[in-house]
């Protein structure tokens, strides 16, 4: 199928690529099909996952696991039962980024991470209890306490030493 976005302009989509979101995500929960759109650049992390049902909505993800380490949560029965989860292989998980002009106040949801069953394309936002993460996490802040070199200079100045 042809799918039409304002920012990727017409991309060609083969059906079985489409992710189904029962209950949508947060506060759109109207729009239930998305899809990927991997970065054509591999050393930028950050993917988009674009709505299949309105062309001006995509939302920046990126696996937390690569932003914040030692990032953790459990699935209960229930949601895994609702994604058909029957293996963790079967499972990816992506945060969505928040890209300010000012991309050194980038921050990532990691409360509410996307959970995808890769193989039967389904997916859910899941709102962790987990009180130690926030909905606005700076990743420029993360990736300057990880030490891990490059990124996490880019974008420093004399303001942010």
């Amino acid at each position: 199928m042809l799918i039409d976005t304002r920012n990727f302009g017409q991309v060609e989509l083969p059906e079985d690529k489409v992710i189904n979101f029962k209950n949508g995500l947060i506060a759109f929960t109207e729009m239930k099909r998305f899809f990927l759109i991997e970065n054509e650049d591999k050393d930028i992390p950050i993917c988009w996952l674009q709505s299949a049902d309105d062309p001006d909505l995509s939302f920046a993800v990126v696996n937390p696991f690569m932003i914040k380490p030692g990032y953790e949560f459990e699935l209960s029965a229930a949601d895994r039962e609702e994604l058909k989860i029957k293996s963790p292989d079967e499972v990816v998980v992506f945060s969505v980024v928040v890209l300010p002009e000012d991309i050194r106040q980038m921050t990532i949801n990691l409360l509410a991470p996307l959970v995808i069953n890769v193989q039967e394309k389904s997916g859910k936002q899941i709102v962790l209890q987990d009180r130690r993460y926030t909905i606005n996490h700076s990743i420029l802040k993360e990736l300057r306490s990880n030490e891990r070199g490059g990124i996490a200079d880019a974008g420093s100045d004399q303001e942010n030493k």
